[in-house]
């Protein structure tokens, strides 16, 4: 059975009196690559679950987007990892390519200075090669489920020596439909290991999950009860839906955001945004699930060092991929899933750093745009003028405000 949670409560946390990562007692090397990555003082998530994680306590961890999940993993991994073991002795698994690249970059920092060879196999990529790697030794093992399975079925890996298990973005991996992959994998693990599960939210499947594979799961939630972070602001901007891009591309002049992200409903979409946008701003690119893995590596390396300004992306770029430079969201269409426009706002304000999210609403979005602004707790504050009062009887009582900063 699920072990009652420790309920963090996120304001009595953030005046929590912080004295470091060596309060953790971590190897010197960590510490030192910890150093280089400027990394000062540990976020909310970080200082609650390091020393469990530490104790080897089977934990599930809900945290906000953007507050530090993946160093929090990785910290106390690469600080675990026995080098002159050439095993895999940790196993994260994520939902995306792009978040496994990510998560190893992450990681292989963290453990560089100490030897900890960290690795991420995914799909798109030539498994004779990622073979190859594993051959050679990895301490810290990155996967999507899809190719890790293969790998499983195929025989060339060995999963015997894990110590420790991750499941990150578990919400995502079960809404995409992960969750036999997953049982598949965990039931892979025949032998006693740690289970980390950090997840936005708590489905029943996850529940279902730690019930059946985790012991005695101590429970850290670091969510409050605003779904989005008080940092971000949200704005709505009434619109026909015929001049949806004309819209978007007045506020991109009027706002001058210093890098943002355009989520789209899709691919066909995405592509067509992209085209109108290049048309009247530079730096503009796209980037969704079709596209090869080595173009989206290139465009999301690109999208990081800040060559691309803007990125016109679907909801491949909505979940854990951390752009520190975003300073606004803007959001071409709703999707029905209130949750998914929490991810998608996530990918700026992070790190409790401001930003902004501008979402074009139609009169086809307006019940949405009400379930949304829910689940967000908040009231819709909108650009120029709102919704006639007819309209707005769908949708919300809206603010006005000026949206420019």
């Amino acid at each position: 059975m699920l072990k009652k949670g420790i309920l963090i409560d996120q304001s009595l946390n953030n005046s929590k009196i912080m004295t470091g990562f060596a309060q953790f007692d971590l190897d010197p090397a960590i510490l030192t690559s910890l150093e280089k990555m400027q990394y000062k003082e540990p976020s909310p998530v970080q200082q609650e679950t390091i020393p469990l994680i530490k104790q080897r306590r089977d934990l599930i961890a809900l945290a906000q987007t953007g507050s530090g999940k993946t160093a929090a993993c990785a910290i106390p991994i690469c600080d675990r990892v026995r080098t002159d073991f050439p095993h895999v002795q940790a196993l994260i698994i994520v939902p995306t390519r792009e978040l496994a690249a990510q998560y190893a970059s992450e990681t292989h920092k963290i453990g560089k200075d100490k030897g900890v060879k960290t690795f991420a196999i995914f799909g798109g990529e030539d498994a004779s090669l990622q073979t190859s790697k594993l051959k050679h030794g990895v301490h810290v093992l990155i996967a999507t489920p899809g190719r890790l399975i293969d790998f499983i079925y195929s025989r060339q890996i060995d999963l015997s020596h894990v110590e420790t298990l991750i499941l990150d973005e578990a919400d995502e991996m079960l809404s995409m439909g992960f969750y036999d992959d997953l049982e598949f994998i965990i039931q892979c693990l025949v032998h006693d290991h740690q289970t980390l599960l950090f997840s936005a939210t708590m489905p029943k499947e996850i529940r279902s999950i730690a019930k059946q594979h985790m012991k005695d799961p101590l429970e850290i939630v670091l969510t409050s009860q605003q779904a989005s972070p008080t940092t971000i602001e949200h704005r709505f901007l009434y619109c026909h839906h015929l001049h949806r891009e004309e819209a978007l591309i007045q506020q991109i002049h009027e706002l001058k955001p210093n890098q943002g992200i355009i989520f789209c409903h899709s691919r066909l979409q995405c592509e067509k945004v992209c085209r109108s946008l290049q048309r009247h701003i530079d730096g503009v690119d796209f980037l969704h699930a079709g596209l090869s893995q080595d173009i989206r590596s290139i465009i999301t390396n690109k999208f990081r060092s800040g060559k691309i300004r803007f990125l016109v992306a679907t909801d491949v770029a909505s979940r854990g991929l951390d752009f520190s430079g975003i300073t606004h969201v803007f959001i071409f269409q709703l999707s029905d899933d209130p949750d998914l426009y929490v991810h998608r706002s996530g990918r700026t304000g992070r790190c409790e750093r401001a930003g902004m999210v501008i979402t074009l609403v139609t009169d086809r979005e307006l019940t949405t745009l009400k379930r949304v602004l829910k689940v967000i707790n908040r009231e819709a504050i909108w650009v120029g003028p709102p919704p006639g009062p007819e309209i707005q009887r769908k949708g919300a009582k809206p603010q006005r405000r000026n949206a420019k900063r």
